[in-house]
């Protein structure tokens, strides 16, 4: 298992490296000139302009300045932005944030879509299992921001569950509404899966096998059926992770969360280039890991499965 790891921890390196010169590439060097519209109506003043393309290596060339930026990077230097704020201070300030949201997300995920998988599952072509399917539907059907609004607007203004909108620090307790919001879609989707996955299992002989050794009904589901229905959701919990991570701008926007997506959309709305770069290299990152996390739990899920 220790080879494993660390050979897919080198296989990252150049991943990363990859992933993030794509992005430079398509932030930087796919524009003829990145800092139109920075002075407003009026063209930048030379000398202005001068001094802002040495200050991010920009009259190097493509793959120099990429060098210059990336080790950079990996020294924990994301930069500054066009106005002289440390991208660095940003993000300690706002990926905790983040962060939190999306593990009560995930949470919410894996304990409600798995429960109402589960049960739908058991229950094939039953009224809770019809039930299940045309909610989840509905559910996805539904665009986020009309879920966060309409949750926001009961739950938060009217009966007052829930804070409407969270402070600057993002309490967990503000962070449950939108929380829930954010993985609204993926909880129907983990919901089905494990539907699917648990109804396909039941049907197999080493179930049969084990209902003819006096096994009771709960004993073949959790130990059994369970265990080897979560590896499908284990893998969708963990490339979802990343896409709930970069994916957070309209509900961290509805409820006014102090998180990295809000940061992104500022800074694309700005035009600010190593901003958006430097966030979304940290999510490359994250993501990378989260999956390797991912494989390794696969060893502990199914014997099976041994890394060599």
């Amino acid at each position: 298992m220790g080879a494993y790891v660390i050979r897919r921890i080198l296989q990252i390196i150049p991943v990363v490296i990859g992933t993030t010169f794509l992005i430079y590439l398509m932030v930087w060097g796919l524009q003829s000139d990145p800092f139109v519209g920075r002075c407003g109506e009026r063209a930048c003043p030379e000398a202005y302009v001068q001094m802002m393309r040495a200050k991010y290596n920009l009259d190097d060339p493509l793959l120099i300045s990429y060098a210059k930026y990336f080790l950079n990077l990996i020294t924990g230097d994301f930069g500054t932005t066009f106005s002289g704020i440390d991208v660095t201070d940003q993000i300690k300030n706002r990926f905790p944030t983040t962060f939190r949201l999306t593990i009560i997300a995930i949470v919410f995920e894996a304990v409600i879509g798995i429960a109402a998988g589960v049960w739908a599952g058991l229950r094939r072509g039953k009224f809770i299992d019809s039930l299940v399917l045309v909610s989840t539907l509905v559910v996805i059907s539904i665009p986020v921001f009309v879920i966060g609004r309409v949750l926001q607007l009961y739950l938060g203004m009217q009966w007052q569950i829930f804070p409407a909108t969270a402070s600057p620090e993002g309490k967990w307790s503000e962070l449950i509404l939108p929380g829930f919001v954010l993985g609204s879609a993926s909880i129907a989707y983990v919901a089905r899966l494990v539907r699917n996955s648990i109804a396909e299992n039941m049907r197999s002989d080493y179930v049969r096998a084990a209902t003819a050794k006096g096994l009771t009904q709960t004993r073949v589901v959790g130990v059994h059926v369970l265990r080897n229905s979560m590896l499908p959701v284990v893998t969708f919990l963990g490339t979802d992770f990343g896409a709930l991570l970069g994916g957070a701008i309209v509900t961290e926007g509805i409820f006014n969360v102090s998180g990295l997506g809000g940061m992104v959309f500022g800074a694309l709305n700005g035009r600010e280039g190593q901003t958006v770069t430097s966030v979304v290299a940290l999510f490359v990152l994250v993501y990378l890991l989260v999956n390797l996390a991912v494989d390794v739990l696969y060893a502990w899920l199914d014997p099976r499965i041994r890394y060599e």
